[in-house]
């Protein structure tokens, strides 16, 4: 039979291969995290009608004379270029820029994903579409650890911030120097103890002389007062107070918290000392929470604190071309794509998580068009070589009649 027959054949099968990845790619243009395939050819063996030949003294070399059996599908590869944005406004919605997987598991069965189209299941857990819960690291009391096994991403509705004690209040302001004597100015504010428990300290300012000012703070435990503190300020020529040593650094201990007096003034005609702030808060309940481009998940609770949550951890490898596709957008490494390497968002070789967006498929339609006409025209061409070997064939068969 003539080898032109075998050779178009495998023309029809490599092209209609193009043609089927062509049109996957097109059914996927917008697939969130897709990535585009390509379909690349490679001949197959060729025969050997003629071996070369050293050249001789008299007579020069010749070539070896081939005759090619066909061609074959050498590969498909995976474009991995990043794909456009496209602002979604769901907190969930996730789109990493640069390089790097989302990582979720199945069971047993880790899968690396670009599709960072997320919801949070009914037992509070961050999951994909087809249900892989997303892999991070959870933080405690805040805290994120740096390293370690990775774990489900879980945002429980009912999550509390615990209270905190105060330690700390700082007070600025003026305290006018035209106070009469005997005249006192208080000041309160809300503070905490360690179980979230509120209660009021109390900063009473009395003008003693035309130059000293008493302070005394109380924590207004009640009944009775668990703490007072008392302080002596004395006012200077040019409008500043000397505490005389009754404080330390600037600051009176009131039952273990710092008050710092150091910024308050006693300037003529103003009057503006007061508590501009105070460490400590009561316990909260989760409110809302936020995605930051390193992948850490904050929450906001309803004491007004935000703390980390959790973290996002993504995924390399280091041939991401060697990848399988699993389905579902997901990938799974195979023995040329090399072992997963975690890290946080932003880390070398890592890109960074946008929230609120998606990446969309990377396949670009003007291209794929054009490979649509290239895949046709390369197939009609090969069935040509078909219909021209039969019709040789058909003259041979005609010479005995």
């Amino acid at each position: 039979m003539l080898r032109s027959l075998y050779s178009g054949i495998s023309g029809l099968r490599a092209h209609q291969t193009m043609l089927d990845t062509t049109g996957n790619n097109i059914a996927n243009v917008n697939t969130a995290g897709f990535k585009s395939s390509s379909v690349q050819f490679q001949d197959t063996l060729s025969q050997m009608t003629q071996g070369a030949t050293t050249p001789g003294a008299n007579t020069g070399g010749r070539n070896p004379a081939q005759v090619g059996l066909g061609v074959q599908v050498a590969g498909i590869a995976t474009n991995f270029g990043q794909g456009s944005s496209q602002s979604t406004g769901r907190a969930s919605d996730m789109m990493i820029s640069g390089d790097g997987f989302f990582i979720t598991r199945s069971g047993n069965a880790t899968t690396l994903t670009r599709a960072g189209a997320f919801e949070f299941d009914a037992n509070g857990r961050l999951t994909s579409p087809d249900g892989g819960i997303v892999q991070g690291r959870m933080a405690v009391d805040g805290v994120l650890a740096t390293g370690g096994a990775l774990g489900d991403i879980v945002l429980p509705r009912d999550l509390v911030s615990p209270g905190t004690a105060t330690k700390q209040a700082s007070l600025t302001g003026n305290l006018p120097k035209e106070t009469p004597v005997g005249e006192s100015i208080t000041q309160d504010k809300e503070i905490f103890a360690a179980d979230g428990t509120s209660r009021t300290m109390s900063l009473t300012f009395t003008r003693d002389s035309d130059t000293v000012w008493s302070v005394s703070a109380t924590d207004g435990a009640l009944p009775p007062a668990t703490a007072t503190a008392t302080a002596t300020l004395t006012l200077r020529n040019d409008g500043t107070l000397d505490d005389g040593g009754t404080l330390i650094d600037g600051k009176m201990n009131l039952g273990g918290i710092a008050v710092d007096l150091s910024k308050v003034t006693g300037y003529a005609g103003l009057k503006t000392v007061s508590i501009a702030s105070a460490d400590g808060n009561a316990a909260g309940t989760l409110e809302s929470y936020t995605l930051g481009s390193d992948g850490t998940l904050t929450g906001t609770f309803s004491n007004g604190k935000q703390q980390a949550i959790a973290q996002i951890v993504l995924g390399t490898v280091a041939n991401p071309s060697g990848l399988q596709k699993t389905g579902g957008s997901g990938y799974t490494v195979t023995a040329n794509s090399g072992n997963i390497e975690f890290g946080a968002p932003g880390d070398p070789g890592m890109g960074s998580i946008a929230g609120g967006m998606l990446e969309m498929s990377n396949v670009d339609l003007s291209q794929e068009f054009t490979n649509l006409i290239v895949a046709q025209r390369g197939f009609q061409a090969n069935a040509r070589i078909i219909t021209t070997s039969d019709e040789v064939l058909q003259e041979l068969a005609n010479l005995k009649r």
